[in-house]
């Protein structure tokens, strides 16, 4: 048997990702026992859907064992949320006051580089003098970290008006919150649906954006419950979708369109992006080689009549570039200026989405 001081020692050690304190601080753990059976205790999360809850648990266990010994049995710990009396449970603040426009990227699949799209935009909107935002939305396989060399970065908490406040990542002129910032590059997040929308609404309304033009969104690949998440909690100004010039990327990106044109959503769709359009070797500069197809995104953007922003060729230095967290958008070279060349045509789109319509207002959506 160990004493519960020890025990308590050690799990003061263990930081709740979402606030930063250590769980013994926050007075998270409660009813502890140490006896023959083994190591009981109780969790009592201040939100019910608390997103980190189940990683602390996975991490009292890691740690309790690397601490007394991997013999060391723990019996049970529950997860009891606490109950809170009143109407009003949590204090909340007006969501992206200062933000002007919120863009969603998007794809319809997965692996047609939807996030380097993300992060070199971004990156190019702030070169052009914009303020410019990243929420890495896709929750499940967040890549934005790696793609700033910023994998080990821990967001700052601090507190206001009675409310965690979380401090993004600011580096390229951008500023960056990820799922990625708050768990182990290594760990696979598992999460269930609603804790997964409830994580994107924690980064929406408590992360420090301040004033920004614009708020780029990457989603997860296809159509999800973040989708929706999004779409309800902020007005989105408008989508940009994501594909290569592949028949299969095509097909999903049509989805993608179709999805934001629905009539409950109606978000304006700015623009398409065709990625990986063709390769061009370093040593053959002026070679182009349409492994992918040719003109996929043309055809697609003229039968959708949705604009095409450009064509962004498969090269090298855009792999290592990403791979290193220097994006090719940093550059003058013929790929960052294609980066830059998309911005401006971005840019171009959402002020005269503005000028012809009216702006997005959050959907409502009746189960």
């Amino acid at each position: 048997m160990f004493s519960k001081d020890k025990i308590l020692k050690i799990l003061s050690t263990i930081i709740h990702p979402g606030t930063g304190k250590d769980i013994v601080t926050l007075g998270i753990v409660s009813d502890i026992k140490s006896d023959s059976n083994g190591i009981s205790m109780v969790l009592t999360p201040e939100k019910s859907n608390d997103p980190f809850i189940s990683s602390v648990r996975s991490t009292i266990v890691k740690t309790l064992k690397e601490s007394l010994g991997q013999d060391a049995v723990i019996n049970e710990i529950k997860i009891e949320p606490k109950v809170i009396v009143g109407k009003h449970a949590e204090k909340t603040r007006e969501v992206l006051p200062y933000v002007k426009n919120i863009i969603a990227v998007s794809s319809g699949k997965g692996g047609v580089g939807k996030t380097t799209v993300a992060v070199n935009l971004a990156i190019s909107l702030a070169r052009k003098g914009y303020s410019v935002g990243l929420l890495d939305a896709d929750v499940f396989g967040p890549s934005v970290p790696k793609m700033f060399n910023e994998e080990n970065y821990r967001p700052e908490v601090k507190r206001e008006k009675e409310m965690d406040i979380i401090i993004p990542l600011f580096k390229y002129g951008v500023k960056v919150l990820s799922t990625g910032f708050f768990v182990d590059p290594k760990d696979a997040v598992i999460w269930r649906g609603p804790m997964a929308s409830n994580f994107l609404k924690q980064m929406i309304m408590q992360g420090d954006w301040g004033e920004l033009d614009f708020l780029l969104v990457d989603l997860p690949p296809g159509t999800s419950d973040i989708h929706l998440t999004l779409v309800q909690e902020v007005p989105v100004t408008g989508a940009i979708v994501v594909t290569t010039p592949q028949e299969v990327a095509l097909a999903d990106a049509i989805k993608g369109i179709s999805m934001f044109r629905t009539e409950k959503i109606n978000v304006p769709v700015l623009g398409l992006v065709e990625n990986m359009s063709w390769f061009t070797p370093a040593e053959l500069p002026k070679n182009k080689y349409y492994i992918f197809g040719k003109d996929g995104g043309i055809n697609l953007a003229e039968k959708m009549d949705v604009e095409l922003l450009g064509q962004i060729p498969l090269v090298q230095s855009i792999c290592e570039g990403s791979d290193k967290g220097e994006p090719v958008a940093l550059n003058d070279s013929i790929t960052g200026n294609a980066f830059f060349e998309v911005a401006g045509k971005l840019v171009e789109n959402i002020e005269k989405r503005n000028k012809d319509l009216r702006p997005t207002h959050k959907v409502q959506i009746n189960k």
